[in-house]
């Protein structure tokens, strides 16, 4: 049975199919999401999203849905605790990591937070359902597919009853994770290096744990010990927690461990009741895929790059590689975005990878088992002085690991080919100070306006011309000018002095996913050239005219 054309087949609904599901389905697009497994939420490896990601969600308004949805309290403590076990001597700790703590911050809209990857999940499947446009099939698994120059042709089956259906569309997404049938069908190698360091991690259920040691609230205690170095934390506030032993000896199979014992030793905790829910061993990889697409099929999320956990960058990087990809897949299908628009997926998205890859693996150099010294867990004065050097020790290697937000928010996408440049550098990169900048390619510098609102608010689905000096009359010609070829602009005149020191330009152009395209102190006599830049329209093809209506009277 073939179906009607669909504008996109997304495969995976995971984090990253979901959340392009929602891109998509926000901007009008048709799209089918396939998923193998019978429902969301198999897996909580993921349990940081960070404040980059809740921005997404807070532009999707869905994310106190998520505040809402976690088992784990808002308020509740957003540290890091290093400890021997979490009946021994503390020997470091890092509070609001992750910029978890809820507080308001001028550099950000929303805090980030700390709850389980299958929370996060039914949050964006429930809100991807919602959406007029986006199906969702779970139990279903693609068997092959067939591009061509306009459109793909993909062999679903129905895994309970067998039924096969074939199913045309746009263009195909793998976001099928790091085993990606998509991506092997097309082709794409992952390069890199793959340490193949066993990790082993347990999910568990110990109601008298949280009462049993006195380290007070953290969403992760790092057990540093000779006998089971390892991550602990919880997952709600009813006793589920995960245990993650790291690096295990070669000579280990994770399949011979008794995870019951493995945890009390590395806990400390003996006798403590324990109920194994879950377990999964894994191995560690450093790759990256040599291209991202091949003609109208592209790879998001973990099919085209892969890392250690550590950093909390995986899932929230894939999440932004959906965002990335969604508006510029809308645009194209939309007749708006030329033929350099697609293409600056793979340019603009690589380098983040690449930066971010490098992180997690630094942060997985130092983890509980190059940490542990001989007598640390000694009493006495012996003991003490080697704590105050372990301790030491992850104050100067670690911190990086918990306040990332040079990383999370300093990426910028330089020599893209629809950012225009204007002469000028963006700061250093830095893992973790943060440094706002109006920088074409940077993301637009967060502000808290005089009415209590996030200048996010207020920016539009499309580009958002923002005026910062003026009452905006100078920006009717380029608004008419952008409706005239169907994309999609807001002009916004906020009342807020501030704004033209901190983009330092009386103009600037924000693109659908929050980043300076351009900005100046006049706009162009003539706004075509510029428009067709940052949309990768240098050929001047006229959009679908239901779509420059909308533009129009979006304008």
């Amino acid at each position: 049975m073939t179906e009607r054309m669909l504008d996109a087949l997304v495969i995976g609904a995971g984090p990253v199919g979901l959340s392009l599901a929602i891109e998509l389905g926000h901007r009008g697009i048709t799209c089918l999401v396939v998923e193998r497994n019978d429902r969301v939420g198999y897996s909580p490896r993921a349990k940081t999203t960070n404040v980059r990601t809740r921005e997404h969600l807070r532009r999707w308004g869905i994310a106190d849905a998520l505040r809402q949805a976690s088992p784990i309290p808002p308020d509740y403590g957003a540290n890091v605790v290093f400890a021997t076990r979490m009946n021994g001597p503390l020997l470091a700790r890092f509070e609001n990591a992750m910029h978890g703590r809820r507080e308001r911050n001028e550099l950000f809209s929303e805090e980030g937070q700390w709850v389980p990857q299958y929370t996060l999940e039914e949050v964006l499947r429930r809100h991807a359902a919602s959406l007029e446009g986006v199906q969702i099939a779970f139990g279903c698994e693609l068997n092959g597919f067939e591009a061509s120059e306009d459109s793909v042709s993909a062999q679903l089956r129905q895994i309970e009853t067998g039924e096969a259906r074939t199913v045309r569309s746009r263009y195909l997404i793998g976001a099928d994770g790091a085993r990606s049938a998509v991506r092997e069908a097309i082709g794409a190698r992952m390069e890199g290096h793959s340490p193949g360091l066993k990790n082993y991690s347990i999910i568990f259920r110990a109601p008298e744990l949280a009462s049993r040691h006195g380290h007070g609230e953290a969403f992760m205690y790092w057990l540093v010990n000779a006998d089971a170095p390892a991550l602990l934390g919880p997952m709600d506030q009813h006793g589920l927690w995960f245990f993650m032993a790291t690096k295990l000896a070669d000579d280990v199979d994770p399949a011979s461990v008794d995870p019951v014992a493995l945890i009390r030793r590395g806990t400390g905790l003996d006798g403590l009741a324990i109920e194994i829910v879950r377990t999964d061993p894994w191995v560690a990889h450093s790759l990256i895929a040599d291209r991202y697409a091949h003609g109208r099929v592209f790879l998001a999320g973990d099919a085209c790059h892969l890392h250690p956990p550590f950093g909390g960058f995986g899932m929230n990087m894939g999440i932004g590689d959906a965002v990335d990809l969604g508006w510029k897949l809308a645009a194209t299908l939309q007749g708006w975005g030329g033929g350099d628009l697609l293409a600056s997926y793979q340019a603009e998205r690589r380098p983040v990878h690449e930066r971010v890859i490098n992180e997690a693996m630094t942060n997985y150099a130092t983890v509980g088992n190059q940490l542990v010294r001989p007598s640390m867990e000694a009493a006495g004065p012996e003991g003490d002085a080697v704590r105050e050097q372990v301790g030491a020790q992850i104050r100067a290697t670690k911190r990086r690991e918990f306040d990332t937000l040079g990383v999370v928010l300093g990426y910028r996408y330089a020599g893209s080919p629809i950012i225009v440049s204007d002469g000028t550098v963006a700061p250093p990169e830095d893992t973790m100070r943060y440094v706002p900048s109006a920088v074409p390619g940077c993301l637009a510098p967060h502000q808290w306006l005089h009415d209590g609102s996030s200048l996010y608010d207020h920016f539009g689905a499309g580009y958002t011309l923002l005026v910062m000096r003026g009452d905006g009359a100078e920006a009717d010609a380029f608004a008419a000018a952008a409706a005239g070829h169907g994309i999609p602009l807001r002009v916004i005149v906020p009342d807020d002095e501030r704004l033209a020191k901190l983009y330092e330009a009386r103009f600037a152009l924000i693109r659908p996913d929050q980043h300076v395209a351009w900005r100046g102190a006049q706009l162009p006599e003539d706004p075509q050239s510029l428009l067709d830049r940052i949309t990768g329209q240098s050929s001047g093809h006229a959009p679908r005219e239901e779509y420059a209506r909308a533009a129009r009277s979006a304008s």
